[in-house]
């Protein structure tokens, strides 16, 4: 049988037709599609808050108060702020008047210091005067920065300090340490009832010296107040 031109044709574009549209695939279900991903959650920082400065109240309000601001005044000689050390010197000598303060934790450790002999000429255990001046064997108050462990032959073992402020600024001259002294001892305080007297040295119980020693370092604060 022969096929005409125009029979030809259109089964040709009907096979064309065929080829160019193919069957469609069949829908994606809603179970198909993959889950959404998890949103992401916002949780706000924690807020730490520090541990109360000094809650057992062994430091007098002013004392503390006035070392935090020296702490800010000298910062450029004193980098390390983890701890710094308070001397009262309005307390009696047998009393504990030297602190170490945790500026981290929060704790204060207490120890005993003597004051000079000239600020206390009446030896009544109680610093009245205070001086800058070599030869015055007074104590010096003010901000000092310590200034690491020494060692000297009539004390022994130190902490060497310096003064930052017009009131104890000539602590290097007049050689004003922390050193362990026989005086500052508790069994002279139990037969004395309350220390001896350096030349305007903090002098500490042997026992403590070598803690306070190896604490003090270099460049904390020790600040002296009346």
């Amino acid at each position: 049988m022969r096929l005409s031109r125009r029979g030809l044709i259109l089964g040709g574009s009907a096979v064309l037709a065929g080829c160019a549209t193919a069957a469609p695939p069949p829908p994606i279900t809603v179970a198909e599609l993959p889950p959404p991903p998890p949103q992401p959650t916002y949780t706000p920082a924690l807020q730490i808050t520090p541990p109360p400065l000094d809650p057992q109240r062994l430091v007098r309000p002013e004392l503390m108060s006035r070392a935090m601001a020296a702490l800010d005044i000298h910062h450029e000689r004193l980098p390390l702020r983890d701890r710094m050390y308070l001397v009262d010197f309005q307390k009696f000598s047998g009393d504990t008047r030297l602190f170490e303060v945790d500026l981290i934790g929060g704790r204060v450790t207490a120890f005993r210091t003597s004051h000079g002999r000239g600020s206390d000429p009446e030896h009544s255990g109680f610093a009245r005067r205070f001086s800058n001046e070599p030869e015055s064997y007074m104590s010096s108050v003010g901000a000092y920065a310590t200034a690491g462990a020494g060692w000297g032959p009539a004390q022994g073992p130190n902490v060497l300090l310096d003064g930052l402020e017009y009131t104890n600024n000539m602590a290097r001259d007049r050689a004003i340490i922390v050193h362990g002294a026989d005086y500052a001892d508790p069994d002279f305080l139990a037969r004395e009832g309350r220390l001896g007297r350096s030349y305007g040295c903090f002098s500490t119980a042997h026992a403590d010296l070598p803690m306070l020693r190896e604490r003090m370092g270099h460049g904390r604060l020790l600040f002296a107040f009346a």
